[in-house]
């Protein structure tokens, strides 16, 4: 059986990827999903605004300024499920 991953999964490892890539990570396969970004020191204000051009740059999404929080862009997770609301 061919097992499929949902979008979630699959932004995921597109956010995680972009992380490892742009900012300081040890070690990116250990960082856990709902791991605050900014409180671990990976992102601080200028990276939440790399994040933002990444998620419109790669899921064709605008970022409004009423969605600039926490909740939305402080971890793998919240990315990743604002992108899943925003792309549905």
């Amino acid at each position: 059986m061919l097992a499929t991953k949902a979008p979630d999964g699959i932004y995921r490892e597109q956010i995680r990827d972009f992380l490892a890539s742009n900012f300081y990570l040890p070690d990116a396969d250990v960082l856990e999903d709902h791991t605050s970004l900014i409180d671990q020191g990976i992102i601080d204000s200028t990276g939440v605004l790399e994040v933002i051009g990444f998620i419109e740059e790669t899921f064709g999404i605008t970022v409004e300024d009423s969605e600039l929080r926490p909740e939305n862009l402080d971890s793998i997770q919240g990315i990743a499920h604002y992108v899943t609301r925003k792309k549905s």
